[in-house]
């Protein structure tokens, strides 16, 4: 009986440790993370559409020498 007495104490003891230490964020603090990341989200977007355009004006400098060619 003493076993499992110790037994439950110590597994009691080891998720208290474990459960009792979280790192709880403020409301605050999750605002923030949130906007870093709406913010992350926007340069990401912004950095796509950057390449796409330049893409876009590579083709467009393609075809026109390709048809000043045909000429």
């Amino acid at each position: 009986m003493k076993k499992i007495l110790v037994a439950f104490l110590f597994l009691f003891t080891v998720s208290t440790v474990f459960t009792g230490c979280r790192d709880e964020k403020t409301p605050e603090e999750k605002v923030e993370s949130a906007i870093e990341d709406v913010k992350d989200d926007i340069e990401d977007a912004s950095d796509d559409v950057k390449d796409a355009a330049e893409d876009l004006q590579d083709e467009i400098e393609e075809a026109a020498e390709e048809a000043g060619d045909d000429n």
